[in-house]
């Protein structure tokens, strides 16, 4: 069957990578792509959230499955789009109804969420403009460090952790009165701080059964040893040495099979992806936050270790018979690195050639921000390559990593260290 995958960055290049291994696409169209999934798929000039365009495109050219990887179009309704118009109906979606994407699109919708079908979460209080008196007296109440959310998306960065109490007070003026994140803050989730170490739960449900992908952890700061400022990730690591069985049992009790019984018994229509983000408080998993869509660069580590059929995956998903679906992992460590501008998350520049792609050996180049011009591949955005190795253990699947980083170069080019060292 003719696929189309929406997106553009390193996760997608690692679907896309993963989808044409399979035996039922015929053909992958990409919207919009970047310069390494025009290696394996045809790169579309169209954008994510595009529905007019993107519903022509697939008629046209007999699109069969739709597969969405950002959040912006679930949020904004893609899979409602093609759901309610008659020569669309037949195309299968994967990801949730926009009602179910609400459980990344907006904090407090999740945080009820969570209330209701009494899922570990840390205690919190949902603030405006008009009420930012009573939010100023919930943080007073509050223990440092103050935890502050913009409730709507804001492309990972709408999240603030303060130490001190008049910055927190600031922060929330900030965001609410002054419209830090645009319309992402107009209202503002105040949560406690919950201590522990992060890890990511990545579920895939048909909206009666689920299957748990690998577990992996991620790397949001910005400089080695967890330092500076948050990313939208620098490097990742699956499976993960500290999830023992005892505490995957309990993720799974606890939070996996609440959640999607919630889903069910509200009503909610999902045929995706549900990435948990969780935290372990001593031996105990708390959610601090859903996501609607894989994650990034997790999935560059998750996917390569999935060894059964992505596609029958899907096809499972989206007709509801996921639990007759077996899914085969690779038992293998996989450790992915990812090169940034230099100056990212703050200003960076574009468009630097990038050379030693074709010296990758035993590793994968996923492109993140990349395009083709003349043939030469350029830097476009701030994360831009992610290279995931795998190996038998984890020290080598990080030295294997790193010796391909070794052979990337652009002007300016920057990478974490770090990436899995913790975890030794």
């Amino acid at each position: 069957m003719n696929i189309l995958l929406l997106g553009s960055g390193g996760r997608e290049h690692a679907f896309a990578y993963k989808i044409t291994q399979s035996t039922h696409c015929s053909k992958l169209f990409v919207a919009p792509g970047n310069a390494g999934t025009a290696n394996c798929a045809e790169n579309v000039a169209i954008a994510p959230t595009d529905f007019p365009k993107i519903a022509s495109f697939c008629l046209e050219n007999d699109v069969k499955m739709l597969v969405v990887g950002p959040e912006d179009p679930l949020v904004k309704g893609v899979y409602d789009y093609f759901l309610e118009t008659d020569s669309l109906k037949h195309i299968a979606v994967i990801g949730p109804s926009q009602n179910g994407a609400q459980l990344e699109g907006s904090k407090e919708f999740a945080k009820k969420f969570l209330q209701k079908h009494q899922i570990p979460t840390a205690q919190y209080g949902s603030f405006t403009a008009e009420t930012i008196d009573n939010g100023l007296s919930f943080l007073e109440g509050m223990l440092p460090p103050y935890v502050l959310k913009a409730d709507g998306l804001a492309a990972g960065k709408g999240v603030v952790i303060l130490e001190n109490l008049n910055d927190a007070k600031a922060e929330l003026r900030s965001m609410l009165l002054d419209s830090k994140f645009g319309a992402a803050s107009a209202k503002v989730v105040i949560e406690e701080f919950l201590d522990g170490i992060e890890m990511s739960c990545f579920v895939v449900t048909d909206g009666k059964s689920f299957k748990i992908l690998p577990f992996a952890k991620d790397y949001k700061r910005i400089g080695v040893g967890d330092t500076g400022l948050n990313t939208g990730g620098m490097g990742a690591v699956s499976p993960v040495s500290f999830i023992d069985a005892e505490l995957e049992s309990r993720i799974v009790e606890r939070i996996v099979k609440p959640t999607v019984a919630g889903i069910s018994s509200d009503g909610i229509v999902y045929r995706g992806f549900i990435f948990i983000g969780l935290i372990n408080v001593g031996g105990n998993p708390f959610v601090i936050e859903y996501n609607v869509r894989m994650g990034d660069p997790e999935t560059e580590v998750v996917l390569p270790r999935i060894s059964s059929d992505l596609v029958e995956l899907f096809q499972a998903v989206s007709t509801q018979t996921l639990e007759n679906y077996e899914l085969q992992v690779d038992s293998r460590t996989a450790v992915t690195v990812m090169m940034v501008a230099g100056g990212y998350p703050e200003a960076y520049d574009k468009g630097f050639e990038i050379s030693g792609i074709d010296k990758i050996t035993e590793a994968l180049a996923f492109h993140a921000g990349t395009a083709l011009h003349d043939e030469k591949v350029l830097t476009n955005g701030g994360r831009v390559l992610a290279v995931t190795a795998l190996a038998d253990d984890l020290p080598e699947a990080i030295k294997k990593s790193y010796q391909n980083v070794e052979k990337l170069h652009f002007d300016k080019m920057y990478y974490r260290t770090d990436i899995g060292k913790d975890l030794l």
